[in-house]
């Protein structure tokens, strides 16, 4: 399944997502999404502990300014690699 992440992880039950996502799960981290791929966040921490397929949609972190400032154990994706998330993952959820 693909999870998506649209909301700060402070504005939502980052916690329950966390317990959702199964080993072979990805996760996108999009629009406010991308604060929890910071680098040295506590967000962050637990997305290293908890999901082993974590992306992040390189023109929202642009957007915010935060090119150059996310951890190196998430993958930088454009909107073509998130087609292909979506086409890989048939179910999806949307947080």
């Amino acid at each position: 399944m693909l999870f998506t992440l649209s909301s700060s992880p402070q504005h939502c039950d980052f916690s329950l997502l966390l317990k959702m996502i199964a080993s072979d799960d990805a996760l996108l981290l999009m629009q406010d999404g991308v604060l929890a791929a910071l680098h040295d966040s506590e967000a962050c921490e637990l997305l290293s502990q908890h999901v082993q397929s974590v992306y992040v949609l390189s023109e929202d972190l642009a957007a915010r300014g935060l090119v150059g400032q996310i951890s190196h154990k998430i993958t930088l994706i454009d909107y073509t690699g998130f087609v292909a998330l979506t086409e890989k993952h048939t179910q999806q959820t949307a947080w």
